[in-house]
């Protein structure tokens, strides 16, 4: 079990790596705080509290999703 939530959190991180790059004040920024955020959990065996933490990153990808959707509606709007 433990190997799964490994490479569900790997996947996890390589994600959030590849959104950040558009990340308003800039990759640097976003990848420093994401390796803190991890690294930060980087101690926790609970099974359960590893899960509770998956799902605040995929809540955090779809945020940055909903932001980079709004910012290119925004831009497309002041265009026409």
């Amino acid at each position: 079990m433990a190997n799964s939530l490994r490479s569900e959190v790997i996947k996890l991180y390589k994600n959030l790596l590849y959104l950040g790059r558009e990340y308003p004040k800039g990759a640097d920024y976003f990848r420093s705080r994401l390796k803190a955020a991890f690294l930060k959990n980087k101690d926790e065996t609970d099974p359960e509290k590893i899960k509770q933490l998956i799902a605040r990153g995929e809540f955090v990808i779809k945020e940055l999703e909903a932001l980079y959707f709004l910012r290119k509606y925004r831009a497309m709007k002041h265009r026409y």
